[in-house]
């Protein structure tokens, strides 16, 4: 009889067994959906359009600058050093290329360091790419559970990651992401970084540096510990020793080598006031996200050799007035002297601007916002508010040449007169800086030795009106009603704030003949791909009558030559050139405006909070200096400094001295008519006649005027307190002589 065969005692164990194995396989299978569909919300092509900082060329193709993005090349593994590639995988993951996302080996040999007391980790190169590229590890706790849920997702990444890419791709993407510390990624710019090479000419010693700060990016850094750093090189040569990488006699030989990192090291240009100004250009004319990936290359219009010598030449300057008599406050040197935890968050030292600009095309060459960039990011040469004083003064005879005056007019240089200047209260009783009334003379007088009683004259016969005009055609007005120009007649007189951005922008229209272009820094932004996505335009237009803007700039020559900044020459800058000096009450600021036929500069110094200077801390003798360094460094390297074109057709005309009109029969009688030989064709209206001396009009040599300025017949005109120029006299009268004056605002 067949009986029926005992089970085996061993197989209701393997049953009881396999309750929990199912259960364990269910659980991977749920954990494996779980994060399979959390791992497919993250786009893999973020892994291909790694950020990476975008580059800033000056106009000679100078790198000056790395913004947005992060510190990072991005290379092809071709570029690599095949011994860094060797160390990273050795210190890293030695079976990179015999396992997938996971290494189960690896995962054991941890475990069993782990048990051992020694630490060690199990995460692939792929999955630590994954964690790094998404960003994984930002804002985890410590605690258990969230740190476990972290490493299923970079499981769940990585298997994605090693279905869809070669391993060679993967290596070169890992290596282009590692951080190496202070916003440093990928092996390009690490390499760069502490060993001024690029990755392609690392040497043995150098890769296996770079691999062990993998590990621990600020421990291990060398800049902060040599001998860690040199630890866990030796460390990283054993293991290549280990994986018959290298042999023991080449890991001995490097272990013998002196580790040289470069100087800890930064970009200064990076914190520069040029770079800050670029930043904000950048943030106008692209979108967010386009800043945010890099990889673009900007070409600017700065001339570092330009920028250089500004910042140099403004803060040696500083340092000179820092050493003059009279000058009571802090100093940079003591400033630097404190320690970092007693110093005021903005220095309260004398600070300082420059800015510089073609005058053809508005390119802008060199933006100085301060001292050091480093020490105050506060960019005063765009942002620093400050009353402008008499370097408004040209464009307020600019406004009462384009009404008719001429720089030949009489003007009283006597003390105003209640009730005289529109606007005024009866109490206000302005001054020359010098305190002293000169009498009758030319307009043109009045600009050279900044007079201010003749330039209120001035302004008042424009009108306030017109004058506003002016102002905004050159730019110094915009939308804000807080920085707008006040209708008082102070504000004749730049008693009121801008900015020297906005001054330099202004004074190219004098060597423009009335042009004024739009100024600008961006040239050209272009994609990693080498695609054009930005290009700057030329924008111009025209912001005064060209003959009344080629009158000013033939005064602001003799304001070079002869008036308030007649120091220009000793300084040692002896090329054409004009300008003009400001300061405001007490000395609070300092200014000094001017060009050559190629470029506009304006130079301002004073404190952040407005206190007097120093006593007798003109324009000319704070800001002037630092013009003239920065103009013969310009005129040195081919922005040179030639004679000025005319505005247009000039033309002669005989004109009366007391009005700056045509001169009538009557003015020939009163002794007022004279010829003047350089009228610019567009200013000369054949058809306004004398007010003051009404008589027939002189005959005019009607081939020495353009045909659109043939006289037409018409009334004599009469005279009219509207149109006479202010408190004109005969010339008859006694005129105070054209004396010497003190370098004055």
């Amino acid at each position: 009889m067949l009986t029926k065969p005992l089970g085996s005692p061993l197989r209701p164990l393997v049953r009881l067994a396999g309750y929990p194995c199912v259960a364990g396989l269910y659980v991977l299978l749920m954990l494996g959906v779980v994060y399979g569909f959390r791992a497919s919300r993250y786009d893999l092509q973020k892994i291909h359009a790694m950020p990476e900082r975008s580059i800033v060329f000056d106009r000679n193709g100078e790198e000056i600058g790395r913004i947005h993005g992060e510190k990072r090349d991005v290379i092809q593994l071709s570029q690599v050093s095949d011994t860094f590639r060797k160390a990273i995988l050795a210190r890293e993951d030695e079976r990179f290329y015999q396992h997938g996302a996971v290494d189960p080996i690896g995962i054991v040999r941890a475990f069993t360091k782990n048990l051992s007391g020694k630490k060690e980790g199990a995460s692939t190169l792929t999955q630590q790419l994954a964690s790094d590229v998404f960003r994984l590890k930002e804002g985890e706790s410590k605690n258990f559970i969230n740190q476990l849920d972290r490493k299923f997702l970079e499981i769940a990444i990585g298997i994605r990651i090693e279905s869809t890419m070669q391993k060679d791709e993967i290596l070169e993407a890992y290596l282009n992401s590692i951080n190496w510390g202070r916003q440093i990624r990928g092996i390009e710019e690490a390499s760069r970084v502490y060993f001024e090479k690029h990755a392609s000419q690392l040497s043995l010693s150098e890769s296996a540096l770079l691999a062990g700060i993998v590990r621990g990016p600020d421990a291990y850094n060398p800049f902060k510990s040599i001998e860690k750093a040199k630890r866990e090189r030796d460390t990283t040569l054993d293991r290549m020793v280990a994986a018959n990488a290298i042999t023991q006699a080449e890991a001995d030989a490097a272990k013998a080598e002196k580790i040289e990192v470069r100087p800890e090291w930064r970009r200064k240009f990076q914190e520069s006031y040029a770079m800050d100004a670029i930043r904000h250009d950048l943030e106008l004319i692209l979108e967010k996200e386009n800043l945010e990936l890099g990889g673009l290359t900007i070409s600017t219009t700065i001339d570092n050799r330009i920028q250089q010598r500004a910042e140099k030449a403004l803060d040696e300057r500083l340092r000179e007035v820092e050493q003059m008599g009279g000058y009571n406050h802090l100093t940079r040197t003591a400033w630097l002297k404190k320690p970092e935890d007693k110093r005021d968050p903005e220095p309260g030292y004398i600070q300082g601007a420059a800015v510089v600009m073609e005058n053809h095309g508005g390119a802008v060459l060199a933006v100085v916002g301060g001292r050091d960039a480093d020490e105050s990011r506060f960019n005063r040469a765009q942002r620093a508010q400050r009353q402008i004083g008499s370097i408004f003064k040209p464009f307020v005879y600019l406004a009462a040449f384009d009404r008719g005056l001429r720089p030949t007019t009489s003007i009283s240089d006597d003390p105003i007169s209640p009730g005289e200047i529109a606007g005024a209260p009866s109490t206000w009783h302005p001054k020359n800086s010098d305190g002293t009334y000169t009498g009758m003379h030319e307009a043109a007088y009045g600009l050279i030795r900044s007079r201010n009683t003749m330039s209120l004259r001035v302004g008042n016969y424009a009108g306030m009106e017109r004058v506003k005009d002016v102002a905004r055609s050159a730019g110094f007005l915009d939308r804000d009603p807080a920085k707008s120009m006040p209708e008082k007649p102070t504000s004749y007189l730049g008693a009121w704030e801008s900015t020297p951005w906005k001054v330099a922008s202004a004074y190219t229209i004098f060597p423009n003949n009335g042009e004024r272009y739009r100024p600008y820094l961006i040239r050209e932004i272009r994609d990693r791909d080498g695609n054009v996505l930005y290009a700057t335009p030329q924008l111009s237009y025209p912001a005064a009558k060209a003959g009344s803007a080629w009158a000013i700039s033939q005064i602001l020559r003799e304001v070079a030559s002869r008036g308030t900044a007649a120091a220009v020459k000793k300084l040692g800058f002896d090329k054409p050139c004009a300008g003009k000096t400001g300061t405001t009450n007490d000395f609070k600021d300092a200014w000094f405006a001017g060009y050559t036929s190629s470029l506009t500069c304006t130079v301002w110094v004073g404190f952040d909070t407005p206190v007097k200077t120093m006593q007798g801390g003109y324009g000319a003798t704070l800001a002037l200096p630092v013009w003239v360094k920065i103009m013969q460094t310009a005129d040195r390297l081919g922005y040179k400094a030639g004679e000025f074109s005319p505005a247009s057709k000039t033309i002669t005309a005989r004109l009366c001295r007391q009005s700056g009109k045509r001169a009538t029969a009557g003015c020939e009688e009163a002794g007022t008519a004279y010829a003047d030989h350089d009228v610019p064709a567009d200013t000369f209206d054949p058809n306004d006649l004398c007010p003051i001396h009404p008589a027939k009009a002189i005959p005019v040599d009607e081939d020495a005027v353009p045909d659109s300025a043939v006289p037409r017949a018409r009334p004599v005109l009469q005279p009219s307190a509207r149109d006479a120029p202010p408190r004109a006299v005969p010339v008859d009268e006694p005129r105070a002589p054209i004396r010497a004056q003190p370098v004055e605002e």
